[in-house]
């Protein structure tokens, strides 16, 4: 009789693929980690284009380098999974570090790099001025504006097909993303407070009813989307979430 296939043999952990994957997360942990340090030691706005109680929260205020150092750090955890952990579909025992990786990926890495991406580049369609002032080409590379903002949603989509997770229940999920997005919102707040501005002018044209309603679209926009990487991955896993499915079936018998 034919040995049935484990779930945990499949060929996405071996060869070439498991080579590239690897490959994948070194130069993207490089990347980020790269703009990063770029971006804090190389873009400095000259005082005619700072924006008066602009420098509270310096880099900080703004979500595009909270997502640039998440995706530095996930991507870094992604390596270290790759040498000590396992990208199996169903390990004996699952190491923390893969733990870790695959709730990030879920609760953090993925709602908010494509938060970052879409709103970015629709508000730059809309009116860039509001998001991103032309005036800021000179001190702020193209390439660095695409890491931050382009690549963060291609190495995103290239991990969810690349490397096999479960997601978490949605409770413990939505859970993190929703304390991460409330400090976001909170910080804004603290910055309007102490240095006297929006950190998005968009902000500015928006009265009190108006901004409400615009952190409760962005709250609600970001469980969307958190939604929508749950569908995508299941989407792509399909075949290796009914094995481990029918797997952990067998074993409760």
């Amino acid at each position: 009789m034919a040995k049935t296939k484990s779930p945990s043999s499949d060929g996405y952990n071996k060869g070439i693929f498991c080579a590239l994957r690897t490959l994948m997360h070194f130069i993207t942990a490089v990347q980020f980690i790269y703009s990063v340090y770029y971006d804090f030691t190389y873009v400095h706005f000259p005082p005619e284009m700072r924006r008066p109680g602009g420098e509270f929260g310096g880099k900080l205020k703004f979500l595009t380098v909270w997502d640039a150092i998440l995706q530095a750090i996930y991507f870094s955890i992604c390596l270290i999974n790759d040498c000590v952990g396992t990208n199996e579909v169903a390990p004996r025992k699952t190491p923390f570090i893969r733990k870790v990786k695959d709730y990030m990926l879920a609760a953090f890495a993925f709602p908010v790099a494509l938060n970052v991406g879409v709103t970015f580049w629709t508000l730059m369609a809309i009116d860039r001025e509001l998001v991103f002032p032309k005036a800021l080409d000179a001190v702020f590379p193209g390439w660095l504006n695409h890491v931050m903002h382009t690549n963060i949603v291609i190495f995103m989509v290239l991990e969810i097909c690349t490397s096999f997770r479960q997601y978490p229940s949605r409770k413990a999920g939505l859970t993190g993303l929703g304390i991460f997005m409330a400090c976001y919102l909170g910080w804004l707040h603290v910055i309007r407070h102490y240095g006297g501005i929006w950190v998005y002018p968009v902000l500015d044209v928006l009265n009190l009813p108006q901004r409400i309603l615009f952190f409760a679209a962005s709250l609600i926009f970001s469980v969307g989307l958190y939604l929508f990487g749950e569908f995508f991955n299941n989407l792509i896993w399909t075949k290796e979430l009914k094995q481990l499915k029918a797997g952990t079936s067998k074993k409760t018998k």
